[in-house]
């Protein structure tokens, strides 16, 4: 496809995906104002460690507060994808149940686990069962919006939970950051909604992107769950396979792979996602890395980072990713929004 145009999008995106996009910053903003009306649930003093369970769409929101407070939170945070808990749940422990159908059945599990351990529960989702056993066992329940695909429902998933930890004093997080974010959300609507090639860069990079296997490099901190983002809106809107690693991590072991398989590297495009405020040492061996990977790969692109705050930043390379796998999805003549594989999955799973 040479031209992407208005005719194809109308043809493939049947769902509108691309106003989901081009709405994300309202959805911040409505996600910022309904966390108004909810309370500190727990004094920090009261807890051990925070764990959010959740999976998918349900769980990047978990990975991305993770990530973007890892620097200044005091309590240890992890993200659980699992039917079970860690066994150090307990009494002390604030669990996060994050669904945002409310019916994952891996999610529910470990509520039931969280509930029976006694863990300080504060649960979010739409509705499903979710709600109903925060109902039943009294336990803090932040409602969000229904009607999205999970993974383009970040905005409600996300900034609740960030609102939460700047409550409970968790975290410092001053409103011009939040402000600042929306802002370059939707300065970056305008830009990404174009179809003009030349000015929009998420149109450019999906070109880039096409019959290509996308490998995502960035540095750990911070940017490891943006990273994951990436990788996971390729897999589902674009419908295409994504691999990547962290730095310096991939020094030490991936790196050493780049050598046998000469011939599928030439179909590769490696991205790196990169940041001002990278570590110094990784931003030289990014810089290092081009020069190696780039003897196999004839396809290596810098992504950098926009915004003044570490917030804005993170969210302009989720914003960037997002449109960019839609584009790719538009390229490669799919429906972003449907999951069908998913779908099977799930029912071949509930008739045992």
């Amino acid at each position: 496809m040479n031209n992407l145009n208005e005719s194809t999008i109308h043809l493939y995106d049947q769902a509108n995906m691309r106003k989901m996009l081009v709405d994300f910053s309202k959805q911040v903003e409505e996600a910022v104002a309904l966390s108004e009306q909810y309370v500190a649930p727990y004094r920090v003093r009261a807890l051990n460690n925070i764990i959010l369970t959740g999976l998918g769409g349900s769980a990047i929101g978990g990975d991305l507060l993770r990530s973007f407070t890892s620097g200044e939170l005091k309590l240890p945070f992890n993200v659980n994808r699992h039917y079970s808990l860690p066994s150090y749940v307990d009494q002390r422990s604030f669990v996060i149940v994050s669904s945002y159908s409310g019916n994952t059945e891996e999610t529910i599990a470990a509520h039931i686990e969280a509930t029976r351990s006694k863990a300080k529960v504060l649960c979010i989702s739409t509705n499903g069962e979710t709600e109903q056993l925060a109902k039943k066992h009294g336990q803090p329940y932040i409602k969000i919006p229904n009607g999205l695909p999970p993974r383009a429902a970040l905005g409600y998933s996300f900034f609740p939970l960030l609102m939460v930890f700047k409550k409970m004093k968790l975290i410092d997080l001053p409103n011009k950051d939040i402000r600042d974010t929306v802002k370059l959300l939707e300065e970056k609507a305008k830009l990404y909604s174009s179809l003009d090639r030349k000015k929009n860069p998420a149109l450019r990079l999906a070109y880039e992107l096409k019959d290509k296997l996308p490998i995502v490099y960035s540095s750990t901190e911070r940017f490891d769950a943006v990273n994951l983002r990436w990788r996971g809106q390729l897999a589902e809107n674009a419908k295409i396979l994504a691999f990547g690693h962290v730095l310096p991590e991939m020094n030490h072991n991936e790196l050493v792979g780049w050598n046998v398989l000469k011939r599928h590297m030439k179909t590769m495009t490696v991205l790196f996602l990169r940041d001002k405020e990278d570590h110094a040492r990784v931003q030289l061996r990014m810089k290092i890395m081009k020069d190696v990977v780039g003897k196999y790969c004839p396809n290596v692109l810098e992504v950098w980072s926009e915004g003044d705050s570490p917030l804005s930043r993170m969210f302009s390379l989720i914003y960037l990713g997002d449109w960019t796998s839609f584009y790719l999805a538009m390229l490669n003549e799919v429906d972003p929004t449907p999951v069908k594989v998913i779908d099977y999955l799930k029912g071949e799973l509930a008739k045992v």
